[in-house]
């Protein structure tokens, strides 16, 4: 098969467990190395759909939240299949894999999928923590409700405090984010990246756990490792707060 993937996650996904399948990939897909041979067909927003056509593809695998309608609209007109998944928890992410990899591709269920499922199966809450995670600043954005990445940090123990907001990413002033009686800031490297020396400083006093954004939002062979890197960095942030 020929394959193009519109999400940096699922890119993953499919190379790890079929070489040589992707014909085309964003320019956002960074991992695993070695997509040299892979067409680049520009960004997950802004495809360029007539270079997709062109590559032929005998599926394009998107996401709804990743990908826009019109695109996936527009490649359908062409005549290219499209399979677009839906991903806002981690059983939802499991299944939406197993979909793609043996459903649509016809693959054996890659062990690395396994490996992620009992990752997760067996994982121990760091605590009972609440906490709030922008991904964005400038303005101030945050992880709202029905994310993928709160319902992982719910199961290590840590309860996004916007959860129940109605806006997914909602935009939240910083005096308000300041003052939200949490225990900790969680702030990803993606999409904004945040580091030691751009987020924390906006929110003296609050531990901040610095975590993977590929660990937290990605839906692909990270998840085998997301709960022991994701608990090192909450753990981590709670060991500063003691000292």
């Amino acid at each position: 098969m020929r394959v193009v993937s519109l999400v940096p996650s699922l890119t993953e996904a499919v190379a790890v467990s079929a070489p040589g399948v992707l014909a085309g990939v964003t320019d956002w897909c960074t991992h695993p190395a070695g997509l040299g041979d892979a067409v680049r067909i520009g960004g997950t927003k802004n495809p360029d759909v007539r270079a997709v056509v062109e590559l032929r593809p005998d599926l394009v695998i998107a996401n709804e939240e990743e990908n826009r309608a019109p695109d996936l609209a527009a490649l359908r007109a062409a005549g290219v299949e499209v399979l677009v998944t839906e991903i806002r928890s981690l059983p939802q992410a499991l299944s939406e894999l197993d979909r793609v990899l043996v459903g649509a591709l016809g693959l054996k269920r890659p062990p690395w999928l396994d490996r992620a499922e009992q990752a997760w199966a067996a994982v121990e809450p760091v605590g009972s923590l609440t906490a709030f995670v922008p991904v964005w600043r400038r303005p101030w954005m945050v992880l709202g409700r029905d994310t993928f990445a709160g319902d992982l940090l719910a199961r290590l123990g840590v309860r996004n405090v916007y959860a129940e907001h109605p806006e997914r990413y909602p935009r939240v002033p910083q005096a308000e984010l300041a003052a939200s009686g949490c225990d900790l800031v969680v702030l990803p490297d993606e999409p904004y990246r945040f580091t030691a020396a751009d987020g924390p400083e906006a929110f003296p006093g609050l531990p901040a756990a610095l975590v993977s954004g590929r660990h937290l939002t990605w839906y692909g062979p990270s998840l085998a490792r997301a709960p022991e890197v994701l608990a090192a960095a909450v753990e981590a942030a709670l060991r500063r707060r003691a000292v």
